[in-house]
């Protein structure tokens, strides 16, 4: 298995990143989504949230999915991670931040499909900041491996 996982190697990293690009584009996309369906009339509500589902339903899960499947064959690869070094272990937090924040939107979607969101629009602009937040972090564990 390792030494089809090491020949595999650039097409399984092509399809983790294609899924977390995919991914993110939904984590950044919904809030926004959440941002004007706070306090919609309910005709565009009901629009928002078609969409919504959709989005989750069709790109997010998915993707996200994907993403963990091609994550673990990355990290199953030989040679491809040095579990010593701390920098995999905050990238490995901030991904389970990522299926956290995707979680609690699923929760949030289900909430405004049912007509009981109490929070803001503001609120929403705020969570939007933190897929982001953790897609950075990421990326400069993965690139930059600091430690």
């Amino acid at each position: 298995m390792s030494d089809f996982l090491a020949g595999a190697y650039p097409w399984v990293k092509s399809i983790h990143i294609i899924a977390v690009i995919s991914w993110m584009a939904g984590l950044l996309y919904l809030p926004r989504l959440f941002v004007n369906h706070v306090g919609a009339a309910p005709e565009a509500a009901a629009m928002l949230a078609g969409m919504e589902e959709r989005l989750l339903r069709i790109i997010m899960r998915p993707a996200s999915v994907v993403t963990l499947i091609f994550g673990v064959l990355l990290l199953a690869t030989p040679g491809v991670v040095d579990w010593s070094h701390g920098w995999i272990h905050l990238k490995l937090l901030c991904v389970l931040g990522l299926f956290a924040v995707h979680g609690m939107m699923e929760k949030w979607r289900g909430q405004f499909a049912r007509g009981e969101n109490t929070r803001p629009a503001k609120f929403y602009r705020m969570i939007n900041e933190v897929p982001t937040l953790l897609m950075i972090l990421i990326v400069l564990m993965v690139v930059a491996k600091p430690f």
